[in-house]
């Protein structure tokens, strides 16, 4: 193959190359770094043209000619009476939205919402108390801490829901608003939290195998420190304080599997471990798939002891050599030689910023909460809502019937 042609393939496959309205001529643009120029092209199979001066000086066909010719395949069939032109173009691959499934979990998301939080909520259990006046259900009040979340309004005025809930059946008694600061500024909420995460993910066992790892900022209402902002550096005074979410989830629903919840310094790479454990002790994977800064020989051998094929990215300045793990050999020779089958792989990870724009987009991305364990526990109750919406569509979608705490029961 010419030097032409292999340039021509890149241009083909690369390029977004334009047709005229009569069919009879194509625009391919310059390849020539800073020119803006349009070339254009007839791909006459007999006596081709181009307007570039390779092909005025040579006569012979260039590259823009041979990345027409590519990019349209001619098939002839004549039978001495019909004459068959076949074209075949690269278009995008869309998905067709299943309206009616969507309409109906929408629609029903809330009446579902409150029914399977209920569910969830009655494996936790009841912590043991020995001293001090009795309190409220623990799973009670779990249930109005996640619902408060989910309906994005202020304490006072979510109490309104949970009367609703209350005469549902879901709810005993009616918690005072304060209640419901106080128990999210308790430590003890956070495992639960995480459990119950973790938890109803289970239901979509057999529907997720690919999964990706990414993390995310949640901004808070306070500000950074005005000591060090007005002596050390004058421009956070303008900034807010916030918590960075690491999670891992599927690719197929977007439901969360794992998560930790870290402050705003905090390295991604180091939390990789633990979100592949935590999820490998639920999932068969297959999959799992992060960015550059997840990229270590560690982190590949955890998802291979996991039985799952790691597609990290590789750095520009990735290297190989016999100082490196097999594994890491393995994937960078495969990064390297089958770049395009790795990258379908490794985009899968663009799944993980959906789920991120899910969660933020319709629970807020910013916390409200004031104290640090509070403002922890709220961003778990944001995830913990997103995987039950997620479950209630996958209802509609693909005919899932949610039992949580199977071993329990």
């Amino acid at each position: 193959m010419e030097e032409r042609e292999i340039k021509a393939l890149q241009i083909a496959a690369k390029s977004k190359l334009q047709r005229s309205d009569d069919g009879y001529r194509w625009f391919v643009p310059s390849q020539t770094k800073g020119c803006r120029s349009t070339y254009t092209v007839k791909p006459d199979p007999a006596h081709p043209h181009c307007t570039c001066p390779d092909y005025t000086a040579r006569g012979l066909r260039c590259k823009h000619i041979f990345a027409v010719e590519y990019t349209i395949e001619r098939e002839y069939t004549n039978d001495g009476e019909t004459e068959t032109l076949t074209e075949t173009l690269t278009v995008k691959k869309t998905y067709k939205q299943e309206w009616t499934a969507y309409n109906e979990a929408q629609t029903q998301e809330k009446d579902q919402f409150q029914s399977l939080l209920r569910e969830l909520c009655k494996g936790i259990g009841e912590p043991s108390q020995t001293i001090g006046r009795p309190r409220l259900p623990f799973e009670e009040m779990i249930f109005a801490v996640a619902f408060k979340v989910y309906s994005t309004v202020s304490q006072r005025r979510f109490i309104s829901d949970l009367r609703d809930a209350h005469a549902k059946g879901y709810l005993s008694k009616v918690p005072h608003f304060n209640s419901i600061s106080n128990y999210l500024e308790s430590e003890v909420l956070t495992p639960y939290l995480k459990m119950l995460i973790e938890e109803s993910s289970l239901p979509l066992q057999t529907v997720e195998s690919d999964f990706a790892v990414d993390s995310s900022g949640f901004s808070t209402c306070r500000f950074a420190q005005w000591s060090r902002a007005k002596y050390r550096d004058r421009s956070l005074i303008e900034k807010h304080e916030w918590i960075k979410v690491h999670l891992m989830c599927g690719v197929k629903t977007n439901v969360v599997t794992a998560i930790e919840v870290t402050d705003r310094y905090s390295a991604d790479s180091p939390q990789f471990a633990g979100l592949v454990k935590a999820t490998g002790r639920n999932f068969t994977m297959s999959q799992v798939s992060a960015d550059k800064a997840y990229l270590s020989a560690d982190n590949l051998q955890t998802v291979v002891d996991h039985d799952a094929q790691p597609f990290i990215a590789f750095k520009a300045n990735s290297t190989t050599s016999k100082n490196h793990s097999a594994i890491w050999r393995r994937m960078f020779h495969f990064y390297s030689f089958n770049q395009t089958r790795f990258m379908q792989c490794y985009h899968k990870r663009s799944n993980v910023e959906t789920t991120f724009h899910m969660i933020k987009s319709k629970f807020g991305d910013r916390l409200r909460s004031k104290t640090r364990t509070a403002q922890i526990n709220e961003a778990l109750c944001k995830v913990l809502c997103h995987n039950l919406c997620c479950l209630i569509q996958s209802m509609y979608e693909l005919e899932i019937k949610p039992e949580f705490w199977a071993e329990a029961a």
